[in-house]
């Protein structure tokens, strides 16, 4: 059976949910073969790489893809900013085949955690706590991408889901809740009115369409 595979380089371990996010876009945009991603984790190597060129060069050589997935947060720089220095760090890297597989840039603004603050249904089954009432706050959706620390709205926001007094929701393992989160998110075409997003969707449908991914 044919299948797409990707590997996805990300700033840290936590940003390993845009997997969600990306196999809902590849789906989205007419992969209908099988998908087969990774997340380059490289913690187990004796000597883990720090530089994004090195993280990408080892990424590939242990995960081999056709599709490269890059993801920088904007946090205060430009989206332009973070994708120059993604084209250089892909240009920059070592590839056994001599040239990089098709790679596309993943760049939230300011944080990935932005692109989670818009489903109240799936926030309260990551929490565990599907049946809740309590009000969630949450952002105007075309406002997640100003906000100045979406992680910490995020985490705060898991918290009153919970329902949970002060003493338990202390001790509540928020960071892991935003894997649940993602994966109990069923659509993410809201995110389609964010700038960032829909600038991800149009390099992933150009690539695509390109190389007939869509075919398949």
């Amino acid at each position: 059976m044919s299948e797409l595979t990707y590997t996805l380089v990300t700033d840290g371990s936590s940003d390993a949910s845009l997997k969600a996010v990306l196999e809902w876009l590849l789906k989205a945009n007419g992969v209908s073969c099988a998908i087969q991603g990774e997340w380059e984790d490289l913690r187990q190597m004796p000597r883990p790489p720090k530089t994004l060129e090195a993280r990408i060069s080892a990424a590939v050589a242990l995960y081999p893809c056709e599709v490269l997935f890059v993801h920088r947060d904007a946090e205060n720089a430009s989206r332009h900013v973070r994708r120059s220095e993604i084209a250089a760090a892909v240009q920059a890297a070592t590839f056994e085949e001599g040239r990089p597989p098709v790679w596309v840039s993943v760049i939230p603004v300011r944080m990935q955690e932005a692109w989670f603050l818009f489903d109240e249904i799936a926030i309260r089954r990551a929490v565990g706590n599907p049946s809740g009432r309590v009000a969630l706050q949450l952002p105007a959706l075309d406002r997640c991408e100003d906000m100045a620390d979406p992680k910490t709205r995020l985490y705060e926001t898991f918290r009153e889901a919970s329902e949970l007094g002060a003493g338990r929701r202390a001790k509540l393992r928020v960071a892991m809740m935003t894997h649940r989160i993602a994966e109990y998110t069923e659509d993410f075409s809201p995110l389609r009115s964010l700038p960032a997003f829909a600038a991800l969707e149009q390099d992933l449908r150009e690539a695509i369409g390109q190389r007939g991914w869509d075919r398949r």
